[in-house]
């Protein structure tokens, strides 16, 4: 994928993954984005060819939770 439509997939998925935490965590708009652009799971979304970015919202915000809790992010096998 060009760099272009990665940076368009990229900003769906965060938008999305934004909103998840605000609903899920209780944050503001501005403590989400924080949260995420500042975490490990953001920095492997960043890398394209890590592929999380084929996950749904649902499944990354589950992924950034536990990585929230344990402190390590650990990516499913398939």
């Amino acid at each position: 994928m060009d760099a272009n439509k990665f940076e368009v997939v990229l900003q769906t998925i965060s938008t999305g993954l934004v909103g998840k935490i605000i609903e899920e965590a209780n944050l503001d708009e501005d403590e989400a984005m924080e949260k995420l652009y500042s975490s490990s799971l953001y920095s492997s979304l960043e890398i394209e060819n890590t592929k999380v970015w084929y996950y749904s919202v649902p499944k990354l915000y589950e992924l950034w939770d536990n990585s929230i809790k344990t402190g390590k992010l650990v990516l499913p096998e398939y």
